[in-house]
């Protein structure tokens, strides 16, 4: 096992589960059980193993455990480390690493993730904001400061916003907010050109049952500075800043069919998306494995495609997490993977592992 392999996972008063720990091999894990059972929760509580608002993008007081919303509990060894993350009543999420308090951003330096879960199964069709996080969590995964550069970017936006919905005119308050948002900016594209390069080149390089996606950042605007200086009266009118990394936007090609992924069917979209968790994780082993979290992604594939994902993911230097309603869909994956059934008995989760 790598020095970023997770070991264990305890957790406490989290979602639907009172109490639940796992250990892990360094196997694939496959949970299944049936809905409701609180196996997409388990993934969660991983996802949180990195900044931000995990894989369903919650609220920190969402993860309490109802009815009795007692705070919560995450705790998990990652190669010697020992991550602790939790939150009680309304207060905010803290985070400790080997025992010493530390803000979330420093999560990103000791265990990367990627992850596909249902919800973004419509990410090529809806609103770019989706796309832009998508974007932004496969960055950080490549350069965890980049978590650093987008908060460095909208602290001194959200700033700005406020002199601007102020009617606030002096360009003495602006030219020093602007100064700031312009460093940042600079450093959040070239993370994700960074990391678009990274991609491309683990895409191509690999041989795959996938579709190559081919990617490209729309609303990069050059000399921002400057732009921002120019459109003050604009962005005062509409109340926000409208030029910047905040409004970038992710395009997607199915480059065998130089085909727009929105224009895309359904299972071709879906087939993207694998594509491209597979790139990102392809691009890190070697150097960073990451968690790979796939949540229901066996029931939205053919037996072919989840036979074909498996064997590649086999392949990876990187753990993987998965869940599934049964066991049958984990058949042909099963002899290398550590299968984990969840069912919930008397409120307190119960957890085979074999």
């Amino acid at each position: 096992m790598s020095d970023t392999t997770l070991t264990s996972l305890n957790i406490s008063h989290f979602r639907s589960h009172r109490a639940a720990g796992l250990r892990f091999d360094g196997r694939p894990v496959a949970i299944y059980g049936a809905n409701g059972a609180g196996k997409t929760n388990l993934l969660e509580a991983v996802s949180l193993l990195s900044p931000g608002r995990g894989l369903r993008r919650a609220a920190t007081e969402d993860f309490a455990r109802r009815p009795e919303a007692l705070g919560w509990k995450i705790r998990a060894e990652i190669g010697g480390h020992e991550i602790e993350t939790w939150a009680e009543g309304d207060s905010p999420r803290q985070v400790r690493i080997d025992g010493k308090a530390t803000p979330q951003t420093a999560l990103s330096r000791i265990l990367r993730q990627v992850w596909l879960v249902p919800s973004m199964d419509r990410l090529w069709i809806e609103a770019a904001e989706g796309r832009r996080r998508f974007l932004d969590r496969m960055t950080m995964s490549f350069e965890p400061s980049h978590a650093e550069a987008v908060l460095a970017y909208d602290k001194p936006m959200r700033e700005r916003n406020r002199l601007l919905r102020d009617g606030i005119t002096d360009p003495a308050w602006y030219n020093a907010l602007e100064q700031q948002m312009t460093e940042a900016a600079e450093a959040i594209t070239r993370n994700r050109d960074l990391a678009l390069n990274r991609i491309a080149a683990a895409q191509n390089d690999a041989e795959t049952a996938f579709p190559r996606a081919d990617l490209l950042i729309t609303g990069n605007d050059e000399d921002l500075a400057s732009l921002w200086a120019d459109t003050r009266r604009r962005d005062m009118a509409a109340g926000r800043t409208l030029h910047g990394p905040h409004r970038a936007d992710l395009v997607a090609t199915y480059a065998a069919k130089s085909m727009p992924a929105a224009q895309c069917s359904t299972g071709e979209q879906k087939a993207l998306l694998v594509s491209l968790i597979l790139a990102n994780a392809r691009a890190l082993a070697g150097t960073s494995p990451p968690v790979i979290l796939l949540d229901e992604v066996a029931a939205h594939l053919d037996a072919d495609r989840r036979a074909a994902l498996y064997d590649e993911l086999l392949a990876l230097d990187a753990q993987t997490l998965m869940t599934g309603t049964g066991p049958e869909l984990f058949d042909t994956i099963a002899p290398s993977a550590q299968m984990v059934e969840i069912t919930e008995f008397a409120q307190m989760s119960v957890i085979g592992s074999k």
